[in-house]
């Protein structure tokens, strides 16, 4: 499930729940970006470096860095996007 949420500051962020086992594809955003794990335990692919990650955490992703989630439990994920820098609307088709 996605979830799509707007702020007057110009913040986009994209709420995703996974279940175990579910991933989201490989991906790459010309700027850096936060990412939130809210819950759950999730195997995040950075460039093929790979580490465990346990909720609640926040994390950067640098620009030009492909990335990929692997629900290893059920879990909520934020990619939270400065929409002076992101297409808010190509995001959400994604």
């Amino acid at each position: 499930m996605i979830k799509h949420h707007f702020s007057a500051g110009g913040v986009y962020a994209r709420e995703q729940t996974l279940h175990a086992g579910e991933e989201v594809q490989k991906h790459v955003h010309d700027y850096d970006h936060l990412s939130y794990l809210a819950q759950g335990r999730a195997l995040l692919d950075v460039d093929g470096e790979l580490s465990v990650l346990d909720g609640p955490c926040m994390l950067e992703v640098k620009a030009g860095r492909v990335h990929r989630i692997q629900a290893l439990t059920d879990l909520t994920w934020l990619c939270i996007h400065a929409e002076s820098v992101a297409d808010a609307e190509t995001l959400m088709k994604g």
